[in-house]
């Protein structure tokens, strides 16, 4: 059962106002006691009163009762006719994706065939040809909306279906049936929710206006179609008629709506509205940011906290995180998946996803003007002019970054006019000129090529050339080769360390990666990520060789490094971090990392390690074993050993 603790905080309201348009009409009897079809014509189109709130009808007709009576019939005819339409055209979806052959010809014709008759015309046909009535309306819009069911079941079931979880579960020898129903319909069902409650605000909709036009609930039964067609006449004299069943009406359709648009951003929480993609959520807290006094320094996260903002008590994904970026140097993020390193470069590009929030900290960022600004407080617009202007990301897999319908001569055009007043022809020319700066031949005919066409190394190279079209000062490569194999990416590491050490641009690198040997290539400096927090920062050199974090530590123990390290082992396995890291939500008291380290002691579970930095300033761990701990603590350590 689902607990109201559990049930998501913006489906509340819409949930409740469905359910209240929904519960009221079948309430009627509790409400009034009134027949909604009793004619009292010396009452005809009577003002409200205390005995019938909304007045009396053409006909003398108590209004509240017929509003409240025509609501059932509206709602149970949209619902009724609704859920079978669903029913149907979910089966011939998955049947059709599934099974394919003669049963995809059958969906798909019997969609086409009915999809081609416009549905007003085909209501008013069938309803011509077998009378109006209750019955005939929900057979009518059953037919008529099957197929938009069908279609949206077949196309995503299709998609489900090629899946690799579903081709395991075949390989399992899992039943058909089982696959199709346990498998493939759990994992379209959110499509289907959107789709059943816009269908039942049309078919709300289409059952008023057959009604209106006297094709649908048979008089004297009551209906909002009805009693707008009644009303028409007496507008002049009774607008309050009218005006009734028209509220009602759209009450209704905005209700369900409103719950359709709320369901969407729930079951899809990339497109919560509120937390759009397109721009950092605001902090919950001003923070007060230390002044960047250093013209070096490019960039600064300072106690940045990063909250999940769903499923009751918001859980930090990201905690404490502090890191300073300058000019002409790489600052390498490694650790594991899942330990922050991309959320962390998200948050700095304003595109952190709609479940995620920042709750407290400063993102900082010295623009081209070399004025500061702090990225979590800025409006959409500013970001967007920040974005590919001061700031670009080169992400990890280039083939689904780059648009494949586009030739990667307009996709670069558009990202160069987006930010510099020049001509297309100028855009062009600089693109070019960029394509050769990363070491691309044939830039003539590269330029007019697309996506599909070149390498992942190409690709990959179009992408750093479109992050460099506007000289940005940072520069952030989210595991810029992993997709690639070897040879290209030792040749992407060389370029992205010559674009690093050309001392005229200023450019800082922000490179993240869990490849350690790729790391010790390019970085100058190392910041090592574990459960959302930094546990040690310091130079490439000395983390790498010397880490004073066990983490850090089992890192490098488990990176096949060279052939003396294979040597060493004797042909044995590489030893592995045992266990798995902690969720966000789950994580336990004192050090995050004590139940993995093989060092810990008892004041681990106690004592959240802060950040504790070297004599020198150069490095800081978050360890109370770590040599940069301080002394108090160490004689803690001491006796409890």
């Amino acid at each position: 059962m689902i607990s109201l603790r559990s049930f998501p905080k913006r489906m509340i309201l819409p949930s409740l106002l469905l359910a209240t348009l929904i519960i009221v009409p079948f309430a009627a009897p509790l409400i009034t006691a009134d027949d909604p079809v009793k004619i009292a014509v010396r009452y005809r189109m009577a003002a409200p009163d205390l005995a019938h709130w909304l007045g009396r009808d053409e006909f003398g007709r108590d209004r509240l009762a017929r509003v409240l009576y025509g609501g059932q019939v509206s709602l149970t005819v949209a619902f009724v006719a609704t859920t079978i339409a669903c029913i149907v055209g979910t089966f011939f979806g998955l049947v059709g994706a599934y099974f394919r052959g003669p049963s995809e010809f059958i969906t798909s014709r019997l969609s086409d065939i009915v999809l081609c008759f416009p549905p007003i015309l085909l209501a008013l046909l069938v309803v011509t040809l077998f009378g109006p009535g209750v019955v005939t309306l929900v057979a009518v819009l059953s037919v008529l909306y099957f197929p938009t069911f069908a279609r949206i079941t077949f196309a995503e079931a299709l998609r489900v279906a090629s899946l690799d979880f579903v081709e395991a579960s075949r390989a399992l020898g899992t039943p058909s049936r089982r696959i199709v129903l346990g498998t493939i319909l759990p994992n379209i069902a959110g499509p289907l929710s959107v789709q059943y409650s816009l269908t039942a605000a049309a078919a709300i909709t289409i059952e008023s206006g057959l009604s209106f036009l006297g094709l649908g609930v048979v008089p004297p039964a009551p209906s909002w179609g009805q009693m707008i067609r009644g009303a028409r006449q007496f507008m002049a004299q009774d607008p309050l008629g009218i005006m009734i069943p028209c509220a009602a009406l759209v009450l209704t359709i905005y209700a369900i709506n409103f719950f359709c648009d709320r369901l969407r951003d729930t079951l899809d929480p990339k497109g919560a509205s509120g937390s759009s993609m397109d721009e950092v959520s605001k902090p919950l807290a001003l923070a007060d940011a230390p002044a960047i006094n250093d013209p070096e320094v490019i960039a600064k996260i300072s106690n940045l906290r990063l909250e999940t903002a769903r499923f009751g008590t918001p859980a930090a994904v990201i905690e404490d995180v502090s890191l300073t970026l300058r000019a002409n140097q790489c600052t390498a993020l490694v650790g594991e998946s899942g330990s922050g390193k991309s959320l962390s470069s998200l948050a700095l590009m304003g595109l952190l996803p709609g479940a995620i929030r920042q709750a407290s900290g400063t993102l900082q960022l010295r623009r081209k003007s070399n004025e500061v600004v702090d990225l979590g407080f800025l409006d959409a617009r500013t970001l967007e002019d920040i974005r590919g202007n001061d700031i670009a990301m080169i992400f990890q897999e280039p083939m689904t970054s780059l648009n494949p319908v586009h030739t990667i001569g307009d996709q670069m055009v558009e990202a160069i006019l987006a930010h510099r007043p020049m001509s297309k022809s100028a855009a062009r020319q600089h693109a070019m000129s960029l394509l050769t700066r990363v070491g691309m031949n044939d830039v003539e005919r590269r330029i007019e090529s697309y996506p599909d066409q070149m390498s992942g190394g190409m690709r990959q190279r179009v992408m750093i050339a479109m992050a460099l079209s506007c000289e940005p000062r940072l520069l952030i490569a989210d595991e810029p080769t992993t997709a690639l194999d070897v040879t290209i990416q030792a040749e992407i590491i060389e370029l992205l360390q010559s674009l690093r050490q050309n001392q005229d641009s200023g450019l800082s690198l922000l490179f993240i990666s869990h490849n350690l040997g790729v790391v010790a290539d390019i970085a100058d400096r190392v910041a090592v990520m574990y459960s959302g927090q930094i546990v040690e920062e310091g130079p490439a050199e000395r983390i790498l060789h010397d880490p004073h974090h066990p983490y850090t530590r089992a890192l490098i123990e488990s990176m096949p490094s060279s052939h003396e390290t294979l040597h060493s082992t004797g042909g044995q396995r590489l030893p592995a971090i045992s266990g798995t890291p902690p969720l966000p939500s789950a994580r336990p008291s004192g050090c995050a990392f004590r139940d993995r380290c093989p060092i810990a002691i008892s004041a681990c579970a106690d004592i959240r390690p802060a950040l504790y930095a070297s004599a020198d300033g150069e490095r800081a761990v978050r360890c109370l074993r770590a040599p940069e701990a301080p002394a108090d603590l160490k004689n803690n350590q001491t006796e409890a050993a």
